[in-house]
């Protein structure tokens, strides 16, 4: 009766979550697009309904909720099932919508060339395992450790290159100090640099269509004879305006065109991010960008450190900090009760920010590059990288709870090397944060050919 009772309250959550990944999927993603295909609509709504269960089962553990066999039962299904969803179903139906849509493929080849497709890409996830320190076939083959163990590696790299990125971009995009003032003079005089310029586009182009419209009109009224003779001794030689020139200098016109107008919009952004930051939200946030600046400094430190003496924490934050302050500063508190409550706070604030950033940058790549044709492919391509992400979220996660709560996980997941995922994390973040400080740094310098200009 009580395995019943979980069971009830867990399908009843995973019901409410594919609700919310149905919302999700008409409201935000497709929003602008007509679905065609339900199949695609149900496969990421089953994906993000699994996904935010591995979450869930994380705070079931610390708060205790459901018998442990339950819980043990839910965490072996729920892997299985998205395992399943991104080993199988998901890479069948991209290959599938991928080789049906090239036109010169046939009907009867598609299914087979997506199961052999399919194959190539088993035996590429099977083969990741070679270069790092995985499972190996002693383990079994089809089991959860050596799903887990691959997906894992694909997915740790995906959260440490968003991760490192954010962790960069976050406060640059946040604090003050990095939007550089802009007046309204600025703009109005580049603007009048980009109208000068269209205005001599304009009239080199009309002196290029006026000199072919003089030439087919002057060799209209020669004879046929001398116009193949005088073509074939001198084809430039016209007495008229030299179009080649002109043509190259268009060109170089429409360069500067197009430089212009990304200043132009560049500084209006800037000009934009100076209203905003007046703004209380944008005092809250320059306030929130000097805490990630530091934070961001402080992990790629801490990352170099791990990387250079192989260091992987023993303890979880929160059962180190109350160490800290019952050892050390002398507080008087009961361990066990806030170690709990602590580290579900703790879980909670990462699954919801990690839920919101992911769902967030889904939807900023989709928009950018999706269209009417392509938008059900892209998005069973983020609906993998959404299961990937989850269910490497939990062998990172499990880092940050205390022992007691991750008993379980660990049995789940077998003799897996957990120190090694935590290792790439800090290798792939460190060099995903360094990119992005050297990405942005270059992307500012050209703007200092605006100030060249403008002085």
């Amino acid at each position: 009766m009580a395995f019943l009772e979980d069971t009830t309250i867990v399908f009843v959550s995973q019901v409410l979550f594919f609700v919310g990944g149905w919302i999700f999927f008409v409201k935000q993603l497709f929003k602008n697009y007509e679905i065609r295909h339900i199949s695609v609509q149900l496969i990421f709504s089953v994906t993000f309904a699994l996904s935010l269960t591995m979450f869930e089962l994380i705070i079931f553990e610390i708060l205790g909720v459901l018998d442990s066999s339950s819980r043990y039962f839910h965490w072996r299904l729920g892997l299985t099932s998205l395992l399943l969803m991104v080993i199988a179903v998901i890479p069948l139906y991209i290959l599938y919508s991928v080789i049906h849509s090239i036109s010169f493929v046939s009907e009867k080849w598609v299914r087979i060339m997506t199961v052999c497709c399919w194959f190539v890409f088993l035996y590429s996830l099977w083969r990741i395992g070679e270069p790092f320190p995985l499972l190996s076939v002693s383990n079994g083959i089809f089991t959860i450790e050596q799903g887990v163990s691959r997906i894992g590696v694909i997915g740790v790299t995906v959260m440490a290159i968003l991760s490192g990125f954010g962790a960069v971009n976050c406060p640059f995009q946040s604090m003050t100090y990095f939007i550089r003032p802009v007046s309204q003079s600025d703009i109005l005089n580049l603007e009048r640099r980009l109208l000068l310029t269209v205005d001599m586009l304009t009239g080199k182009k009309k002196r290029i269509a006026l000199e072919m419209h003089r030439r087919n009109k002057s060799n209209q009224s020669r004879p046929r004879l001398w116009n193949i003779l005088s073509s074939a001794v001198n084809r430039a030689d016209t007495g008229g305006e030299n179009i080649n020139q002109l043509r190259m200098e268009i060109y170089g016109l429409e360069e500067l065109l197009r430089q212009l107008f990304l200043e132009i919009n560049y500084l209006k952004n800037m000009q934009e991010r100076q209203k905003w930051s007046q703004t209380l939200q944008g005092k809250y946030f320059n306030v929130i960008g000097h805490f990630f600046s530091v934070y961001c400094l402080y992990k790629i430190f801490m990352c170099c450190v791990n990387i250079i003496f192989d260091r992987v924490g023993r303890k979880d934050p929160v059962t180190r900090g109350l160490e800290i302050a019952v050892h050390w500063c002398g507080f008087d508190i009961d361990l066990a009760f806030w170690n709990q409550h602590i580290s579900f706070l703790l879980v909670g604030c990462i699954v919801v920010t990690s839920i919101r950033g992911l769902l967030l940058t889904l939807t900023k790549f989709f928009y950018r590059i999706s269209s009417s044709k392509s938008s059900n492919i892209i998005v069973l391509i983020l609906a993998q990288i959404m299961g990937m992400y989850f269910c490497s979220s939990v062998l990172l996660m499990r880092m940050n709870m205390p022992a007691e709560y991750r008993v379980i996980i660990t049995e789940v997941l077998g003799n897996l090397h957990f120190n090694f995922y935590h290792r790439w994390f800090d290798v792939i973040f460190l060099v995903s944060a360094l990119s992005t400080i050297v990405v942005l740094y270059l992307s500012q310098k050209p703007w200092n050919y605006v100030d060249t200009t403008l002085e």
